[in-house]
This record gives C-alpha cells, structure tokens and sequence, in this order.
C-alpha cells in the first residue's frame, strides 16, 4: 500500500490550497482515510476523516466549515479543500489509510502513511 500526498504550498491568510492523496496498492477489504497535520513542537492530529462508506464524515473543529474532505468514485483518491486559510494552519499535512477494525478516532489505528505536504498560510 503506497498513498502520494501532494498539493501543498505557500498562500497567503485568506487564500485556498487543494491537497491530494492518492491510494495504490493491493488491499482486499474496506479501508478509512484521513488527513492529518503537523505543525512544528506540536504533535501530529487530525484534520478530517472519511470513513469507507462515506458517511460521517468528521473535521476538526477549527477547520469545521473551512476544509472539506472528499474521495473519488473509484475510492483510491481523496482530497482535502482548504478555504480561508490562516496561519495557525502551517504544517506539514499527511495521508493517512485504516484497514482494520481499530477505532477511528486513534491515529495509532493507521496503518499506511503518505510522505507529507507542506503547507505555509503567511499573515
């Protein structure tokens, strides 16, 4: 299992910035995804979950109504829509997959990680 984040930039406070993971690889059952984020001296938490059947989706909530995680029909792609950025969203963000039954609300539950993209919001 491979997962390619990309996407990530410099925007300035305001500004917008699409990340995208892609998911390669054989897997022969149901699997989550996330996107997680990282900021420098901080540790590594989570942005927004989508969930295999594509309900409940769930957001953090200085992002709730600002980023918006969606995935492709094909379900081997997802994006992360980042409207209104602000500085306090610099980090280096990831991908991140869940083939297991381990809750969704542990980031020790994900299993396959994408390298990192970097975002930088400017004031």
């Amino acid at each position: 299992v491979q997962l390619q984040a990309s996407g990530g930039g410099l925007v300035q406070a305001g500004g917008s910035l699409r990340l995208s993971c892609g998911f390669s690889g054989r897997t022969f059952s149901a699997y989550d995804m996330a996107w997680f984020r990282q900021a420098p001296g901080k540790e590594r938490e989570f942005v927004a979950r989508f969930p295999w059947r594509g309900d409940r989706l769930w957001y953090e909530g200085s992002v709730r109504g600002r980023f918006t995680m969606s995935r492709n029909a094909a379900k081997d792609t997802v994006w992360l829509q980042m409207n209104s950025l602000k500085p306090e969203d610099t980090a280096v963000y990831y991908c991140a997959v869940k083939m297991n039954s381990a809750p969704l609300d542990r980031i020790s539950s994900y299993e396959s990680w994408g390298q990192g993209t970097q975002v930088t919001v400017s004031s």
